[in-house]
């Protein structure tokens, strides 16, 4: 069993009947503060091997950041909306696309054609889903929002 499968069956087991009350009481929604604030204690990781070069924080806060992505995917499974493994290939198959220079036969000859390239696709990437950006500026002001909240509950 690969290290990715055990996390999943941890976080499954975790939501089972048996399992732990606080983490089967937990939503996408009630995840969200624990998912902004690992993001931001992975900033301290880069920070911390930046200026120390001890990577040891920073394997520990992506860890942690993991778990939140395999929570939500988790429940997204249970409510029968996607697995961890659609999200793995969403981001490969995006990754691949993206960089048709790379994982195709397309050849650029200046970095400014290669930009022009990438924003080309993912313009047709979201072709028809140009919606979901006016969801962006309300998110960013959650996630500051957020972000105020977990300087509160740390002290700082």
């Amino acid at each position: 069993m690969s290290e990715i499968e055990r996390l999943k069956t941890i976080v499954e087991k975790l939501r089972s009947e048996d399992g732990c009350p606080w983490d089967k009481a937990q939503t996408h929604e009630s995840l969200k503060a624990s998912c902004i604030e690992e993001a931001s204690e992975v900033i301290s990781g880069i920070n911390i091997l930046e200026k120390t070069g001890d990577a040891d924080n920073l394997k520990e806060e992506l860890g942690d950041l993991l778990l939140q992505i395999m929570f939500h995917a988790v429940m997204a499974e249970e409510e029968g909306f996607f697995t961890f493994e659609d999200v793995a290939k969403t981001i490969s198959d995006k990754m691949v696309r993206r960089h048709p220079h790379v994982f195709g036969d397309m050849k650029f000859a200046t970095e400014e054609e290669l930009h022009a390239a990438w924003a080309e696709i993912k313009r047709k990437e979201k072709e028809g889903k140009e919606w979901q950006a006016d969801y962006l500026p309300g998110a960013l002001k959650e996630a500051e929002e957020l972000i105020q909240k977990a300087r509160e509950r740390k002290g700082f």
